[in-house]
This record gives structure tokens, sequence and C-alpha cells, in this order.
């Protein structure tokens, strides 16, 4: 009705749209407002998916129904397992039959029984595969090989009773892997998979029984062992059944695995050249195999994958040739030469690596045999280097005791030295040798040009012992293997070539140990040597020159019969040569580590010094100059402060050097200096609190003797003590100065205290005891009559002190 009286009056303003096109405009605009109501619901599940893990929607909550129950074993698992126990509860059954019931039955019903029962059972598969019962076949199949074995154990029971086990064996089994091939040849059989893999099982062991059967020995078991192994490879390399391969790799492994422990077991106790001979064809068998598997695995001719298999039967094809030829060698040379013949094959390795046409997993595998022959080598080299290296610590027990015998005396007196070490020497030359000419990789070749050197210095360090050669010539060998390593260190800067000479050098200083003149010669030689070296190398060289001049300083003192306390004095001069060392090479990596060596020599100056306390403070008083004197460079400035406090240690041992008691003369040192620098830190920095300018000093005197007073009797202390308090406090209110009022009014306070005590102990004793309380009690109330006058007197001190520095 509204509409009727609005519309004549907006007629003339507004447009109004017949009713046909305002229905048609409306329905247009709900349709737009769904499909927009749609979108959003499609952009809210979005957004509620995405957040799952933050947000969680409201959960219903009745009841959830029960979800049906997940099975535990699928239908073909299921499947499978009654088949298989289907299968052995026959060929059990078939089992007890035969042995149990066999002998019911006779020769006819015997033989009825095995071909009726073992023909069922082999040609049950070709109906049930016809029907697409696969795994039901293989199951009957299983069975019918089953009893195909029965049926063997039973004709040796019943027919073939006379013959002996290994021959009967080995037919037995050889004819069963032929019967069993060829029933996998059969037109529908062939799609079983159990009879090829079976047949090839039961061909693990005809030739083994045939060498028992033939009596052929530990070198005919080992050959048939060998001989099934490379069968298995070349079935394991040919086949294209992955189950047929599968079960030819396992043996493979497996068998050659015996085989080659058998033959390195006939190689390492072989008798003579002959039996060695013998078993190094065996390894040499056992190598081809490995290496022809190696050949077609990394040429890709064969099925079997991986770059791994063929490197690894490289490697184990290497070292099967190594141990089979070293081993010929061992049984015709000496003892002391079965390792160098070993290592002579392992580097001739390296000529196999030559033609282009190996394959790269073959060649790689060749050289990491011939690598593992040679880290084999030097790790049996290792007991004479740590002999020949260690062997000079036992001098320090013994010091100029007398010249040993020979170098390998010299080494060995608390040791012993190993067998067979008169090749060490040439051992590690040629490992030196050939990482030297071999190695080309651009990867390996710098660190084999490192570790080169280090061998040879490690053979030349060896022959003195080895070669029995006299004490001096020992020395002077080790000697020229130390500065060829120092001068490697300094050619090629590097902790490889470092540690050589570190530890040659160590080892030659203790050597020297056995004679007064082999020490001192020796340490001259080493400080020269390694001074010279500080040119090129100073971080290290500079250091190790001033360690062994502090030895060189305490053997010179030791062989002049000087005490030890006059010998630091000689110490010394090493802190003060490592201070201006440290002062010309200041800014360069070797000034910390030859401020560090000064610093340990110092401390050694001191524990000398120890035992005399007149040298021992003159000791720290030195000490005290070269700290000073590097606290001078500007980027040192802390060390004035150990340099003080060498000083002050230097006349407290002085003063009890005296046997003086007074604990003013220990703390008047270090109170003086103590405020001659508070007054000079003061003078340029007047906002410098007195307490850091004068506290400590002061308190470093007043406190001790205000302790030393309270147990002292007599009246002279407590009185110069008051009288010393006295002028700080007054000295301090002329000055307004915080500290030297407080601290010297605090200790006059209790210096008068100390006065009165006895006066007041014999009051306290003679009042009667009710007296005290009362006395605290007038006192607390005094104080509460008159708080508010108290309070103003100290807001008035308060502002004074504050006006106070």
């Amino acid at each position: 009705m509204s509409r009727r009286v609005t519309q004549p009056t907006l007629q003339g303003m507004t447009h109004i749209p017949p009713p046909a096109e305002e229905l048609r405009l409306l329905d247009a605009e709900l349709w737009q407002l769904d499909a927009r109501r749609a979108q959003l619901l499609a952009r809210r599940a979005w957004l509620v998916a995405a957040l799952q893990p933050k947000w969680q929607a409201p959960q219903p909550t009745g009841p959830m129904p029960a979800a049906p129950p997940r099975p535990e074993a699928s239908a073909p698992s299921v499947q499978n397992v009654l088949l298989v126990l289907g299968g052995v509860l026959l060929t059990v059954a078939a089992m007890v039959f035969t042995l149990v019931s066999w002998g019911h039955l006779g020769i006819t019903g015997r033989a009825l029984v095995l071909g009726a029962v073992t023909a069922a059972a082999l040609a049950a598969p070709l109906p049930l595969l016809k029907r697409g019962l696969r795994s039901t076949a293989e199951s009957v199949a299983g069975l019918g090989l089953a009893l195909t074995v029965l049926d063997a154990v039973a004709l040796h029971g019943a027919v073939f009773l006379e013959s002996p086990g290994a021959p009967y064996t080995a037919v037995a089994s050889a004819l069963l892997a032929g019967l069993w091939a060829a029933y996998s040849l059969l037109p529908r059989v062939s799609e079983l998979r159990l009879p090829r893999p079976a047949a090839l099982v039961a061909a693990q062991l005809p030739l083994l029984f045939w060498a028992i059967a033939a009596d052929a020995g530990s070198y005919g078991l080992t050959a048939a062992l060998l001989v099934t192994a490379g069968f298995d490879t070349l079935v394991a390399l040919r086949m294209t059944s992955g189950s047929l391969r599968a079960v030819a790799a396992i043996g493979a492994y497996g068998v050659g695995a015996l085989g080659v422990l058998a033959a390195g077991w006939l190689t390492w106790t072989a008798s003579g050249p002959s039996a060695a001979a013998r078993a190094a064809a065996l390894l040499l068998l056992a190598s081809a195999i490995a290496l022809a598997a190696a050949w077609h695995t990394g040429r890709g001719t064969t099925r079997v994958p991986g770059e791994e298999q063929s490197l690894g039967l490289a490697l184990g094809a290497g070292l099967l040739a190594v141990a089979a030829l070293g081993g010929v060698a061992r049984s015709a040379l000496p003892e002391v030469w079965a390792v160098p013949a070993h290592l002579a094959l392992g580097i001739a390795l390296l000529a196999v690596l030559r033609p282009s046409r190996l394959p790269e997993t073959v060649r790689r595998g060749l050289l990491w045999a011939s690598g593992s022959v040679q880290a084999l080598s030097l790790l049996w080299t290792l007991p004479v280097v740590g002999v020949v290296v260690l062997g000079p610590l036992s001098w320090a027990s013994q010091a100029w005791t007398g010249t040993p015998p020979d170098a390998r005396a010299a080494v060995t007196s608390h040791l012993t030295w190993p067998p067979y070490a008169e090749t060490v020497p040439l051992i590690l030359a040629a490992l030196a040798g050939v990482l030297a000419l071999t190695v080309r990789d651009t990867t390996w070749r710098p660190r084999a040009l490192t570790a080169a050197p280090v061998l040879a210095w490690a053979a030349l360090l060896t022959v003195p012992a080895v070669l029995e050669l006299p004490y001096a010539a020992g020395l002077l060998i080790q000697g020229a293997a130390t500065a060829g390593a120092l001068a490697l260190a300094v050619l090629r800067p590097g902790p490889a070539a470092v540690v050589p000479a570190l530890v040659a050098s160590a080892s030659l200083a203790f050597l020297s140990l056995a004679t007064q003149t082999a020490t001192l010669t020796t340490l001259c030689a080493l400080v020269v040597l390694f001074a010279a070296a500080s040119w090129r190398a100073a971080p290290i060289a500079a250091p190790t020159a001033l360690g062994y001049a502090t030895a060189l300083a305490c053997a010179t003192g030791a062989a002049a019969d000087w005490s030890a306390p006059h010998t630091a004095l000689l110490v010394l001069t090493v802190p003060a040569a490592a201070a201006l060392l440290a002062w010309r090479l200041d800014g360069t990596p070797a000034t910390v580590p030859i401020e560090l060596t000064g610093a340990v020599t110092a401390l050694v100056a001191i524990t000398l010094a120890a035992t005399d306390l007149p040298m021992l403070a003159l000791v720290l008083a030195l000490c005290g100059v070269i700290a000073a004197g590097t606290a001078i460079r500007v980027d040192r400035r802390p060390v004035g402060y150990a340099a003080a406090a060498l000083f002050v240690l230097a006349t407290w041992v002085r003063l009890a050097a005296w046997d003086m008691s007074a604990p003013e003369a220990y703390t008047l040192p270090v109170t003086i200096p103590a405020l001659l620098v508070g007054h000079l830190r003061r003078r340029r920095a007047p906002e410098t609190s007195s307490w850091t300018a004068y506290g400590p000093g002061l308190a470093a005197t007043l406190l001790p003797s205000l302790v030393t007073a309270w147990g002292d009797s007599d009246w002279t202390r407590p009185l110069l003590l008051g009288l010393a308090a006295l002028s700080l406090t007054l000295l301090g209110g002329s000055y307004s100065l915080q500290a030297p009022m407080v601290l010297g009014g605090s200790v006059l306070t209790l210096d008068a205290l100390h006065e009165l005590a006895p006066y007041i102990v014999q009051v306290t004793d003679a009042l009667p005891r009710w007296v005290p309380p009362a006395l605290a009690g007038l006192l607390l109330l005094a104080l509460g009559a008159t708080y508010e006058r108290r309070i103003r007197d100290v807001r008035r001190m308060r502002d004074i002190f504050g006006r106070m520095s």
C-alpha cells in the first residue's frame, strides 16, 4: 500500500522499473549472492585444512561409530603360510614313512611306493598351473623335490648299503642336480621358481664329496671348494633369473670364503716351497675368479648391478694374488724378508694398472689392494719407529751415567727390540719412493709429497738402531734427520711437516742425556738450528729454540756444579731474550708463543730458586724487571700489574729472609707505591674517588697493623697505630677526603677500644648483673626521645660527606 502511495510522488524524480524487470534484477542479485557464498565456503574449507595442526574444529560429542577391524594378515600371506606348512608336514610324513614303515614292504612294494608318490608329487604341479594355482604348485613341487632326496636316502639304505657315504653322496647330489634341472625345463614346469635354485644348491656337493671320496687331502678339498665357487660365480654372472642369481651369489661368496680361508691356512702353515707353491696356486685360482667377476661386473656385461661389487672383488683379487706369491717368497726367503717381499708384490700391482682396457672399477680395486699392502707394511714398522723415538725418554732418569755400547742399546735401555726389524729402513724408504713417484692425482699429489719426506725421515731415524751403529754416529744421524725435517717444515709449512721436526728434536735431546758432552753439544746445536729456522717459521721455531736454550742453561749449571738457585740466574737469560725477541717481532704471529715460552721459563727459574730465599727474592725482582720492560709496549701495559706483583713478592721474600715479623715491613712496600699511583691518578683525573685512589693502599697497611695490634700486649704498636690513624683522620678532614678520614677514624676507634678493653672488662665484672640491661634501656629511651634531632644531624652529616670527594 505504501508503494502505491509513494510511487506517484517519486515518479517524477526516480526511475522505477516495471515489476517484471525488477523481478529479473532481484533474481540476478540473489544468484550473485549465492555464488559469493559458495566461494567463501570453499575458501573457509581450505583455511581449516591448512590450519589443522594449530586449530581443531569442534568435534562431535556423541559416541563414534566403531571402525571395522583391520585384518592382521593379507590373504596371500595366509595362503603362503598354509601352503608352506602343508608341504613341510607332507615332507615330514614322507620321512617318517621312509624311516619307519620302509621295512614292512618288500622290494616291489618299496619301488611302487617310491615311484608312485614321487611321480605324483612331481606331476601334480602341471594341472595346478593349468588351473592358475601357482603357489600351490610351488608347494607341491617342493614336496616332490624333497621326496627325491628321501628316495636317494632310501635307495642307499636298501640297495646300495655297501657303498661308502662320500662317493654315493657325490653321485646322488649330481644326479639330483641334473634331475631337478631337467625337471625345470619341462614346458609348464619352467614357470616354477623353485626347481632351478634347488638344482644349483644340489650342485654344491658333488665336487666336495668326490674330493673326500678320492682322499684328495686338504689341497684337493680346497680346490673342490674353489672350483665350486667359480661355477657359482659363472651362474651368477650369466643367468637372468633373479632367484637363481641370488642363490648363486650366496654360494659363490660362502663357498669361496671357505676355500680362501683354507688356502690361506695352507699358505701360512706351508712347510716348504713346494707346499707353499701348491697353496699359492689355490689362492691364485681364487684371485682369478674374483678378478673375472670384477671385470665382467665393472664392464656392465652382466645383470649384476653395482660398482661397489666390482671394486670389492678387484680389491680381494689383488690381495689374494699378493698373499699367494708372498707365501711362496716367504717360504723361500729368510723371515726378515717376508714383509719386504709382500711390499714388493703390492707395489708391483701398480704396474697392472697401466693397461687402459681395464675397467675403471677394477683399476681402483687393484689400486686399493696395493695401498692396503703398503699400509700393512707401514703398520709393521711402527713398533720399531716407536722404540727409536720413545726409547730415549728413559735417559731422563739416568742422565750422564755413561756412553751406551751402541745406538740400539741407547734406545732400548728400558724397552725390548722388536724381532725381524733389520728391513724397516728399507720398507720406509720404499714407501716414501712410491708416494713420491707414483701418485699423480691432483687431489692426492700434495698429500703424497708431504708424507714421502716424513717416511724418509723415519727411515733415516731408524738406521742407527737397526744397524747397531756407535752411539756418536746415532746422534749425528738423528741430528741430520732433525735438520732435514726442520728444513721441510720451513719449506712446506704445516702440521705434517712440523710435528716430525719437533718429535725428532725431542728424541735427540733425550738421547743426548747419556753423557755430559753429548748433552751440551746437542742442546747447543738444537738452539742454533731452531734459531736459524726462526727466520722462516718463527711461530714454531722461535719458542722451540727458547725451550732448548732453557734446557741448555740448566745443563750448563749442572755441568758447572752450580746449585739450583744459582742456575736460576742463568735460566733468567732466556725470559730476557724472549722479551727482547717479542719486542722485535711485535705484531707477528710469533709474538704470543714467544712471550708464553718466556713466562714458562721464568716460572722454571722461580722454581729452581725456591729453596734459597735471598736468591728467590733476586730472581723475583729480575722477573719484575723483565715484566716492567715488557709493559713499556703500548699493547702490553697490563703486564705492569704483574711487574708490580713480582716486585712486592721479591720484597716480601727478602724480608722473610731477614726474619722480619712486623707486618708493616711487608705492607708498606705495597702501600707507598699504591698511594703514589693514586695521587698521580687524582692529579690527572680529579673526579677520581678517594676510595679508588687511596683506599686499597691505606687498607693494605692499616688492617694488618690493626689485627696485629689487637693481639699485642705491649703499648708501643697501639700507640704508633693510633697516631698514624689520627694523622690520617685529620688529613682526610683537611682535604675533604672520605677514604683517609673514614679508614683513619675507624682504626683509631678500634685501637682506642683495644686499649680500654681491660678496664671495660673490670668495670663490667664489678657491676651487678642488672646494670647492663638497665643502661641499654635508658639508651634506647634517650634515642627515642631525640629521634627528630638525630635525623636532622644525620642529614647534615650526609650533606657534608656528599660535598667531600
